[in-house]
């Protein structure tokens, strides 16, 4: 053998020794380890997310259908039950909520097109969905669409939040799929339409369909239908207002969906056409920023009182029914505006209404702003008004209406009691200087009575006068907390409307007070009921025999206080008020305060600011000119085409029942005003005369012990 031979003979394979790489590792050593790599990768990729997605899945807690509370309006009704007076919406928006049934099938079907064509088969989530999407927005179409299924979106929307992070994705899968096999398919459609964002303010689709075409839900059409599901994508970018050439486009993607889901038929696609939209005008917020906004206020007040929280009247769709006749409210907002018109912009009203008999509020103006100051509510002097809680004092006191007191100017600790244009009665009863108003002799009847400035406030405060009000520090009708002055009987103290008309209900009530109220009823949108109040029974906080002689002497007054009788005979007792701005001589506050059996009303008349008010004319403003207006227009529209009713005849006090028919009567005068000053204390007054005899009882007896007064 040569060397050549020799160095070119090649081993046995077997013999060769291992290729090796730069590594020193052997070729298919290194594909097995890149194999295990991939593996371990594939486990990662795939085991792991599947081990978190079932761990997030078993700790995931989904509520029943029936646990969920959505926002939704409350709605305030007058008390025929369908008289919308005002709403209450919650932060999120105006949303009312319906059952899926009350949903047109065409326009269920129209979301579907919209958002998941494949709801009703998918398991929470669509891969086809999410691809399409991409596909869409990659290819820049306008119709298109997002990848998130309804069943997804609900889930965003109601427990995760729109933060863009993985990590609430995974959660919103998971809860989404978890929700699909917890919950039907109808109960997820229906709490969707029910939450979901239209735009214009409205969440769900009964807001919705109010919104866009001011009609309820179940009258929408098919074409309707379709443009609420085509603003869900983008309500703001898809603005009819603002971007209706964009709607149009998404409205035909909507509607060719509709055609390949077997809904409508290519036919009715071929007709159908872009529905009309209500303009943006003509949306009612139904937040109440008239009136009927301080009627609003008044509610919610009542509904924290009777323990009826925030949150049940933004998720519960409350219908709360109040006490408001629309009658009687329109009558005040009628009487206002056609009192005030052609006068001073700057006067302002306040009208409230009573019915006697419960306490039930039916008519409440407090000013045409609902979200500004509310007269109703508003701590005024009320002048002259006041002097029948003076009367209903000396009667309680066992003062007569036949008592007679001097009328003419006085003068206590320097301070000045005059009556306006210096009328006066000589020596008159106390029912004719209150008929005249005469400040004077009222002054005297206060000052005659032992601790007379307290027994009226008393007496104002069983009528009805909180003792606390609102804007009022400490007691009501006290002299910084202490005893009232004797210039109480003159009104120079602060109450406010309702509480007048409240107190004045009392004595319309022969005596019996009855606590205002707004709310009779709450029930829930499943018909549960959470309120059923009637008013409360009533208490006898004023004598009988006081209330039923006090409204006889204030029988007389509307007629004397310049012809505001009530048409047709109509029984009813008032007073007026006037208070002066300071020192000035001018006025301030008006009223006019009265009632019938049925109704009592309180009527202030004033400026925001407590300066002086003229009328058109440039003349004063008393109680019985614009104020006086309003009660009369008030009452009359109220109490049209209802039975007229009279006054029980009362029992005598101090041997006197009634009117005295021997009054004196002087020259008349256009009333009087409480100087709106202190009026002082102390100084003396002789005690009033003895009542003169009696005269024979004038009445007939229509029935065993039952008698009626004639003349």
């Amino acid at each position: 053998m040569n060397s050549a031979t020799l160095f070119d003979a090649k081993p046995p394979v077997d013999d060769l020794p291992p290729t090796t790489n730069d590594n020193g590792q052997p070729p298919r050593r290194r594909r097995r380890l890149w194999l295990r790599v991939l593996v371990a990768l594939v486990v990662l990729a795939l085991v792991v997310p599947a081990a978190l997605f079932a761990f997030a899945y078993a700790g995931s807690d989904i509520p029943r259908p029936s646990d969920m509370a959505v926002n939704q309006v409350a709605t305030i009704v007058a008390d025929d039950g369908k008289t919308v007076v005002a709403k209450i919406v919650p932060p999120e928006g105006n949303r009312v909520e319906v059952n899926l049934s009350d949903v047109p099938k065409p326009v269920q079907a129209a979301m579907l097109s919209a958002e998941d064509r494949d709801f009703y088969t998918n398991s929470g989530f669509s891969i086809s969905g999410i691809l399409r999407a991409a596909r869409d927005n990659a290819l820049d179409k306008e119709s298109a669409g997002g990848g998130s299924t309804i069943t997804q979106q609900y889930v965003k929307n109601a427990f995760v939040g729109s933060q863009r992070t993985i990590t609430r994705k995974l959660k919103e899968l998971v809860l989404a799929t978890k929700m699909t096999r917890e919950w039907s398919k109808d109960d997820i459609l229906a709490a969707y339409l029910n939450t979901i964002f239209f735009g214009r303010g409205a969440y769900g689709v009964s807001a919705a369909s109010q919104a866009y075409f001011g009609k309820p839900v179940g009258k929408l059409t098919v074409e309707e239908g379709a443009v609420l599901a085509s603003v869900i994508r983008s309500p703001s970018a898809l603005d009819p207002e603002t971007h209706l050439n964009e709607l149009k486009l998404r409205w035909n993607y909507v509607m060719d969906g509709l055609v390949s889901m077997k809904t409508i038929t290519q036919a009715d696609r071929d007709n159908a056409g872009f529905p009309k939209i209500i303009p943006l005008s003509q949306i009612g917020g139904g937040e109440a920023p008239g009136p009927e906004g301080h009627i609003r206020t008044q509610v919610l007040h009542e509904l924290a009182e009777a323990g009826i929280t925030q949150k049940q009247i933004d998720t519960l769709g409350l219908k709360i029914t109040t006490t408001i006749d629309p009658k009687v409210q329109q009558a005040a907002e009628d009487a206002a505006k056609q009192s005030l018109k052609g006068e001073d912009d700057e006067l302002r009203t306040a009208v409230v209404s009573i019915d006697p008999r419960s306490g039930a509020v039916k008519g409440y103006y407090g000013g045409d702003d609902g979200a500004g100051l509310d007269f109703a509510q508003a701590p005024l002097q009320t002048g002259s008004s006041f002097k029948t809680f003076g009367l209903a004092a000396a009667l309680k006191d066992g003062i007569p209406l036949s008592a007679r007191y001097d009328s003419s100017e006085l003068t206590v600790h320097g301070i000045r009691i005059t009556n306006v244009d210096g009328e006066s009665c000589g020596k008159c009863t106390i029912a004719e200087a209150f008929k005249r108003s005469l400040n004077t002799a009222f002054y005297r009847l206060a000052l005659s009575m032992d601790n007379g400035p307290q027994k009226i406030a008393d007496m104002a405060h069983a009528a009805g006068i909180p003792e606390h009000i609102p804007g009022v520090n400490g007691i009501s009708l006290t002299e910084n907390g202490g005893e009232p002055e004797t210039g109480i009987v003159l009104g120079q103290y602060q109450t406010r409307p309702i509480d007048m008309a409240s107190a004045y209900a009392t004595f319309a009530a022969s005596g019996v007070f009855h606590k205002p109220y707004f709310v009779s009823k709450v029930v829930t949108n499943d018909g549960e009921v959470l309120l059923n109040n009637g008013g409360d029974a009533g208490k006898q906080t004023v004598p009988k025999a006081v209330a039923e002689n006090l409204t006889q002497a204030m029988l007389p007054i509307p007629a004397w206080s310049r012809n505001h009788n009530l048409w047709g005979g109509r029984p009813a007792a008032a007073k007026t008020g006037t208070t002066q701005y300071l020192d000035t001589g001018d006025d301030k506050d008006a009223w006019m305060v009265g009632y019938t059996p049925s109704l009592s009303t309180a009527v202030w008349v004033g400026k925001a600011d407590g300066k002086p008010i003229y009328n058109s004319w440039g003349g004063p403003i008393y109680g019985s000119g614009i104020p006086s207006d309003i009660w009369q227009l008030t009452m009359e529209d109220s109490l049209e085409g209802t039975d007229v009713e009279s006054f029980p005849w009362p029992d005598p006090i101090g041997g006197q029942a009634g009117v005295p028919s021997n009054s004196y009567v002087g020259t008349s005068g256009s009333g009087s005003r409480g100087t709106g000053g202190g009026g002082g204390g102390g100084g003396t007054a002789k005690k009033p005369d003895a009542p003169a005899a009696p005269a024979e009882k004038k009445q007939v007896e229509i029935f065993p012990g039952f008698f009626v007064p004639v003349g």
